[in-house]
């Protein structure tokens, strides 16, 4: 009987080269009325931000729910796993759809009677996992909806006038950003995983709002101490990185990140405004957005210490404009450590388990679509 799966040539090569074989795509949604995330968001929106915690705990059922529906598809027939899953958001007028997209995998000669997995990865960086020893147990992710509050907000603007660091509003981002981290390895401690692996952030407008969410496979591995059992690692290294690490002797053991938020105060964005007459740097400027990246390292940095860490390995570093002269400045990266014994089952990945993937049907008039937060992730973004 012929399949419908979602898993493209290249997959399926990696796949067999582990004694799985594709299964059929599965699908789960929710839909949500629109005018329900409306009533809450502007009811709850404050002039300081931070997070919404009632629209955060809404999208979570909501993403929970679709889900749950892809899990209890019928066409998943004697598979051990799905794979690929994706978690997204499609708005439909007044209506909001959840939406889960994944494809069954099934091992070779054996007719499983419950799902064994669930993963984000697709079936390329699934062999990357199960290579470099990552057991995948549960599809993971952690999510925060919050009002930024700063471009309008009275507090924004009062502390707009003076130029820096604006510490009220880097501590409020700082423990919005880190509340996903926290409920991502809540969701793998759940599963009895010892991390979470392949994360990739995603920030969404969302009613008024945005919603910070954090996607990734929860999995066991061998390597780590009894303590991850409680706090697991996390990690936003991709798949094909975290064999690379493993082939060296490295676990990831902490997604690290840092945010700092600067103001480029009245009196140097007067200057600023007038320097940008004419042509050559604007020094204020430089200043402030230096100043800012060296604040957020210096949060990596100690969030490396304190979890022990050899180094901090794939920092990547994001500049948003919050309006009012206000700037957020945002690094990440994984925090990755040496263990004894730690290494892969090959010696080298196979090209297929490398290979990108072209796509070959693009609809540029398509605006109704759901924004898959695992896109990208091929080209080393988490």
């Amino acid at each position: 009987m012929a399949i419908n799966t979602g898993f493209s040539g290249n997959e399926i090569f990696c796949l067999a080269k582990k004694g799985m074989d594709p299964g059929e795509m599965v699908i789960g949604n929710s839909v949500w009325s629109m005018g329900f995330f409306g009533t809450i968001g502007s009811g709850l929106k404050t002039l300081a931000g931070g997070e919404v915690e009632q629209v955060t705990k809404v999208v979570f059922e909501g993403r929970k729910a679709a889900l749950e529906r892809m899990q209890a598809w019928s066409d998943l027939r004697g598979a051990i796993g799905i794979s690929g899953v994706s978690t997204e958001l499609v708005q439909h007028g007044g209506s909001m759809e959840f939406l889960s997209v994944g494809s069954a995998v099934h091992r070779r000669g054996h007719m499983a009677t419950s799902l064994e997995f669930t993963s984000s990865s697709d079936g390329q960086e699934l062999y990357c996992q199960l290579d470099s020893g990552f057991e995948p147990k549960h599809f993971a992710f952690g999510n925060v909806a919050y009002s930024i509050g700063l471009g309008g907000g009275i507090g924004g603007a009062f502390r707009g006038l003076a130029r820096g660091e604006i510490k009220e509003f880097s501590h409020v981002f700082n423990h919005t950003r880190h509340l996903a981290i926290e409920r991502i390895q809540a969701e793998a401690r759940a599963h009895g995983a010892n991390c979470v692996v392949g994360i990739r952030t995603s920030i969404i407008p969302f009613q008024g709002m945005q919603e910070m969410v954090m996607v990734g496979t929860s999995a066991r591995h061998a390597g780590y101490d009894p303590s991850y059992d409680a706090s697991p690692a996390t990690s936003d290294l991709t798949c094909e990185e975290t064999w690379n690490m493993a082939h060296l002797g490295y676990l990831p053991i902490r997604l690290v990140l840092g945010c700092s938020i600067y103001s480029i105060g009245i009196v140097g964005g007067i200057a600023a405004a007038f320097k940008s007459l004419a042509q050559g740097e604007i020094s204020e400027m430089t200043k402030l957005v230096y100043e800012a990246r060296e604040n957020a390292l210096a949060h990596i940095a100690e969030d490396a210490a304190a979890c022990g860490a050899d180094d901090v390995v794939g920092i990547k570093t994001y500049v948003y404009s919050l309006g009012g002269g206000v700037i957020e400045f945002l690094a990440i990266g994984t925090a990755v450590k040496k263990v004894p014994g730690v290494t892969t089952v090959s010696d080298t990945l196979p090209p297929q388990a490398v290979m990108r993937d072209k796509d070959t049907f693009i609809n540029t008039a398509e605006q109704l679509r759901g924004q898959d937060l695992n896109a990208g992730k091929k080209s080393g973004a988490g």
